[in-house]
């Protein structure tokens, strides 16, 4: 039956081959703008990945990272002075701009760190030495600063360059990887006290406060405890979980309930299944009438519409996982481009193609229902009519 199943499928090659194409691009769709989506949001955190604290305390009003409230520079010691907090650090964190040799500006993401503990510095040093951040009027950047901020091509900035932030010297000692922001400008480093001579001065400049919990105390009940006893917002940074007192996740749930992102990538998700199941259906119940009197012999040769119904859903997931590992071939391919050229965000957990299948299954389902319909209302006795 099986092999019967498959014959009958591969011998109709228009059929099949429209079959395989329709489910593709479904695929690729679903794919490829879920894990897009995926990225966008992951940029909306990257300050969190690229400072690397166990723990961030802003103020009470703060919903995400990117929102910053500036708060009291007494409110570090009040950090500090909680119990379960082993150090607390202050951060600055801010869009700024950079003026290039021909004049013009970039805008970049500031991060201003303690000079002393250097608490919140990039982990991944490509070049340079991160104790030289101390000396004057100097900042580490990442790689797309380099691309960025270069004259050309031919000409990237390194090590011992300077350019201006805000009309101050800033001298480049170290470059690093970092995650690139949700606004797609470069992330810069210095100290915090040169990020506040780089920023236009206002009453309260502090950003934020970094710290970590005490030996044997997890960075939940440290939150917990600088939460209850200062009345700031503590947050854990860690990867994207369920846990609302995570900064990841309430980054990510803010971005998706103001903004128009969820909705625009979702249409697309919507319109690859709509694809998917018009081709699909409309492809295989053809094929189920071309093949009607074949099947219908069989039928009056004694094979019972159960049997004839499994050939029918055979041939559907056959196409769907050939449809589907083609669909996801085509998005690595993607994938690696993306990757590449860093552009456009992309990430792809693994519970993505694990319901793109889900989905491709349910629309090869809904194909062979209709063949399955058409099929039981065929009468065995039609085939040998004249």
């Amino acid at each position: 039956m099986f092999g019967l199943a498959l014959k009958m499928l591969f011998g109709d090659t228009a059929k099949y081959l429209m079959l395989v194409a329709g489910l593709f691009f479904a695929t690729f769709l679903i794919v490829q703008q879920a894990s897009v989506f995926c990225g966008l949001m992951r940029w909306t955190t990257a300050t969190l990945k690229n400072v690397g604290a166990p723990i961030y305390v802003v103020e009470e009003r703060v919903e995400q990272i990117n929102e910053v409230n500036p708060m009291r520079d007494t409110d570090v010691s009040r950090v500090r002075s909680v119990s379960a907090v082993r150090w607390a650090m202050p951060l600055y964190s801010g869009i700024q701009r950079v003026k290039r040799d021909d004049g013009s500006f970039k805008t970049i993401q500031l991060v201003g760190i303690d000079p002393a503990s250097l608490a919140g510095a990039p982990t991944r040093m490509v070049e340079g030495n991160l104790e030289d951040l101390r000396l004057p009027n100097t900042v580490i950047i990442d790689e797309l600063a380099i691309e960025q901020l270069s004259k050309d091509k031919d000409h990237p900035i390194k090590i011992g360059d300077r350019f201006e932030i805000n009309d101050v010297e800033a001298r480049v000692v170290g470059t690093c990887k970092a995650m690139r922001s949700f606004i797609g400008g470069p992330y810069i480093w210095t100290t915090y006290e040169r990020a506040l001579q780089y920023t236009p001065p206002q009453r309260k400049m502090l950003s934020a406060v970094i710290a970590a919990p005490v030996e044997g105390m997890t960075p939940d009940e440290a939150a917990a405890a600088i939460t209850r006893e200062t009345g700031l917002r503590a947050y854990v940074n860690r990867e994207f979980s369920k846990d609302q007192n995570d900064f990841n996740t309430s980054t990510i749930w803010w971005y998706v309930r103001n903004t128009g992102i969820p909705f625009s990538f979702g249409t697309t998700v919507v319109i690859g299944f709509i694809v998917g199941i018009a081709i699909a259906c409309q492809t295989f119940y053809a094929f189920v009438l071309d093949n009607l009197k074949h099947l219908g012999a069989l039928k009056a040769m004694g094979m019972s519409n159960f049997r004839l119904s499994v050939m029918l859903v055979i041939q559907a997931m056959t196409v769907g996982i050939i449809g589907f590992g083609l669909g996801l071939l085509a998005t690595s391919g993607f994938a690696m481009g993306a990757i590449k050229h860093d552009q456009p965000p992309f990430y792809m957990p693994w519970i993505i193609p694990v319901v793109a299948f889900g989905v491709i299954q349910v629309i090869c389902m809904l194909a062979a229902l209709m063949g399955i319909i058409r099929l039981s209302l065929y009468e065995p006795a039609m085939v040998f009519r004249a």
